[in-house]
């Protein structure tokens, strides 16, 4: 099979790397990719925005199953463009894919099928939502209703910090035609993880939990990122909790997306917090998390391209996974998620019990050199939580020692057993 592989970061370069395994892969495609690609896949110099292009490539190359992996081309309709054109192609068309393009339609959703959630209301007036804040008292939550790349939540220990959000946002445009609506939220108290699915309609296929760490520093302080690290699967979670996230989460989350006339064909992702009432939901995305992927993936024992082919056919997969643990510390640039500098040379480090997936960086004549926020993950399998983290942490001694780059020292940390 031809197989193409759609967006640039982390979560890309994993799925290019869980495709290069395939004995059913003739030739990948990644486009545009990122520098570690290079190795697993022909790079294509086509932007992920640009429909007419890509759906073009595919059906002059002779495409046989395309993946879409970041949210903003699927929200913009590309999967639509692929299907309108005869090709296969894995992801949520641009109705299915509101469900994570707009925070109020998922907060309807779940509270027309009795989705376990925060309660919650929506304002487009900024003063009705600082009397609606005062009203409810802090902490609280307060969320950009559309994309903002993982920046456009406040969790707001004070009322005055969750107003000030709220002017930001509705006022003075923060996050542009993303915070024209916002969402207020309870503020639930536990432990966080998310658990991911291959979904064609009604048909639901769960993945293990992972644990993503989001807070730029470490002791969760700092702003929100894109996640600094990750691990699978999350160990404080019982079986019981997640065959109720599976049923009463995923499950009637697709079905209720089904009634609805939109249909979801891709990877539905539920973050989830695990509260004393059970698992409830925090937000929906309707593609691969990021560096969650980075971190289930590899534990998949299964042909990915024949997962993607079952799933698409309406077959049960039979997913199966490998009985251990796996876990990735992602390194950022200083500055992150603020400015940083690009260009910065990587150093040399270990990879003889690591991997490392590539996200913002680019190919120089003798080693990489950084284009993004969060420059790669580096990772592990063992056969415990604590083998994986030790592993990892050893092989980042290079980029502790260099001013340019960052990483948290405490992913997984609170997890361990020891």
């Amino acid at each position: 099979m031809k197989v193409l592989v759609i967006g640039r970061g982390g979560r890309e370069h994993s799925i290019v790397k869980k495709l290069a395994s395939s004995t059913q892969v003739e030739t990948l495609f990644a486009a545009p990719g990122n520098a570690g690609m290079g190795e697993q896949a022909v790079r294509v110099q086509i932007q992920e925005t640009d429909q007419e292009q890509l759906v073009a490539f595919a059906k002059e190359n002779g495409v046989d199953l395309t993946i879409i992996g970041p949210e903003n081309p699927l929200l913009d309709g590309l999967a639509d463009c692929f299907i309108e054109a005869g090709l296969k192609v894995f992801g949520p068309t641009k109705a299915a894919a509101l469900i994570e393009g707009s925070k109020h339609f998922a907060k309807q959703l779940m509270q027309k099928y009795d989705i376990p959630t925060a309660d919650y209301q929506a304002f487009t007036d900024a003063e009705k939502a600082k009397v609606y804040i005062r009203e409810q008292g802090a902490p609280i939550v307060v969320k950009a209703d559309g994309l903002a790349a993982g920046k456009g939540v406040v969790v707001a220990e004070t009322v005055e910090i969750a107003c000030e959000a709220v002017e930001d946002m509705l006022l003075e445009g923060q996050f542009g035609e993303a915070s024209r609506e916002i969402v207020v939220e309870e503020f639930l108290q536990g432990a966080e993880f998310s658990l991911m699915a291959f979904v064609n309609g009604k048909n639901v296929y769960p993945m293990l939990t992972a644990q993503d760490h989001k807070r730029a520093f470490d002791g969760d302080e700092g702003p929100n990122t894109g996640g600094m690290g990750a691990f699978a699967p999350a160990t404080h979670l019982s079986w019981e909790d997640y065959d109720y996230a599976v049923e009463s989460i995923l499950e009637k989350t697709a079905s209720g997306l089904v009634a609805e006339g939109r249909s979801f064909t891709g990877i539905l992702y539920a973050g989830l917090i695990q509260t004393d009432a059970g698992p409830k939901v925090i937000e929906f995305n309707a593609r691969f998390g990021d560096p969650e992927t980075q971190v289930v993936l590899p534990l998949l024992t299964n042909d990915l391209v024949q997962v993607l082919t079952d799933v698409l056919e309406g077959k049960n997969p039979q997913l199966k996974w490998f009985e251990k643990a796996c876990a990735g510390v992602v390194v950022a640039s200083a500055g992150y998620p603020g400015s940083y500098e690009k260009g910065v040379r990587l150093p040399e480090w270990p990879e003889e019990d690591t991997f490392a997936i590539h996200a913002g960086t680019e190919a120089v004549d003798d080693g990489y050199v950084t284009s993004g926020g969060r420059v790669l993950l580096v990772g592990t399998m063992a056969t415990t939580l604590d083998k994986a983290l030790n592993a990892v942490y050893s092989s980042l001694t290079a980029f502790d020692e260099h001013e340019g780059f960052f990483f948290r020292k405490d992913i997984g940390k609170s997890f361990q057993t020891k």
